[in-house]
């Protein structure tokens, strides 16, 4: 799926759907939405050649789960704003797709209902100010079948006007969140902030659910060191769609020193700013074993359901097996050993 072609999703979305809800999607700490797409337009590529006929293979695994293409579709709140069966309508798309899928903390869905849709994914963790709950929510999704634990490190902060917050939408199931708790226990955490987690959290999270810990949003190669040394089993180099600190390196900026910092002792996947093949054949080049992709499979969700949304799974993978023949790569791992990206400088 082409560029343009998820331009015109996000139209779709804009002309579906209440103003608030769009402006809070598209929100970012500085107000814009594609500054991060434009750092992975700036990677460049040294194509190889002589190498014969090519065999393209897009199959992965993250964690031992086999996946048939790495790109997967990241954890997002309010997708209930975007179809009334939110999450369900993404799980069955990435199961159609042959991918995996992040389930937000913040998620008006039941695990239950998420997991039936037979796709794999992967439970995003924040860390709640009612410490304890962080671990009953945790234990919940591993119950229901989450295989990993995305332990989330970033706070956000959105430029959006009072409106858009969803704690001030009109009351209904796209204002719904924490679904996964009793009415009590989310009567505990309303209306107060995530905690920025320390590296204990990591032992906690693995030993109180038995699942590995991934650890999302990290921009440096001294923090990701720390956190595989902790017992991380992954890191997401991320700036949370451009929703992190106004004037922070991009994640493709990131993404090289993690690799190297982490020296194989962990997976590394990237997202933010994520928008064609050509994105994801960087980020596989530079190191990442798969990437996520937020904002786009959003708009598809708003524009056309789980049909939309596998579309643009599809039509993404389709391409990137376009660009590694034309790269003169038949696989990810070809593409880093070949070193054929450039970060941009």
């Amino acid at each position: 799926m082409s560029r343009g072609e998820v331009a015109r999703l996000r139209e779709r979305a804009r002309e579906r759907l209440p103003a608030h809800v769009f402006e809070y999607v598209r929100a970012t700490a500085d107000g814009s939405d594609e500054a991060e797409a434009a750092r992975w337009d700036e990677v460049r590529f040294r194509p190889v050649s002589l190498r014969g006929a090519l065999e393209v293979d897009t199959r992965t695994t993250v964690l031992g789960t086999r996946i048939a293409h790495p790109v997967m579709v990241a954890p997002m709140a309010q997708q209930v704003a975007a179809h009334l069966d939110g999450e369900v309508e993404t799980a069955r798309a990435a199961a159609a797709s042959g991918t995996l899928l992040g389930v937000s903390t913040n998620t008006a869905i039941p695990f239950a209902r998420i997991a039936e849709q037979g796709a794999p994914w992967w439970f995003q963790t924040y860390v709640l100010p009612e410490r304890d709950l962080t671990y009953v929510l945790a234990e919940r999704a591993a119950a229901a079948g989450a295989s990993a634990i995305l332990l989330t490190v970033e706070l956000t902060a959105l430029r959006v006007p009072p409106h858009v917050e969803p704690t001030s939408w009109p009351d209904g199931p796209a204002r719904a969140r924490l679904v996964n708790l009793t009415p009590e226990e989310r009567a505990r955490v309303a209306g107060r902030p995530a905690i920025g987690p320390g590296l204990e959290e990591i032992a906690r999270l693995r030993d109180a659910t038995g699942l590995p810990v991934v650890v999302k949003g990290v921009l440096r190669g001294d923090d990701a060191r720390r956190a595989v040394d902790a017992g991380a089993a992954g890191i997401v180099v991320s700036t949370h769609g451009h929703r992190r600190l106004a004037g922070s390196i991009a994640a493709v900026d990131a993404l090289a020193e993690v690799v190297e910092a982490v020296a194989g002792e962990a997976e590394v996947y990237a997202d933010s700013g994520i928008r064609e093949a050509r994105h994801v054949l960087a980020a596989l080049a530079l190191g990442a074993r798969a990437i996520f992709v937020g904002r786009p499979a959003w708009w598809a969700l708003a524009a056309g359901g789980g049909d939309g949304v596998r579309a643009l799974l599809d039509g993404m993978t389709g391409d990137l097996r376009l660009a590694l023949a034309q790269a003169g790569v038949g696989t990810a791992s070809d593409a880093l050993a070949a070193r054929l990206a450039v970060p941009p400088s």
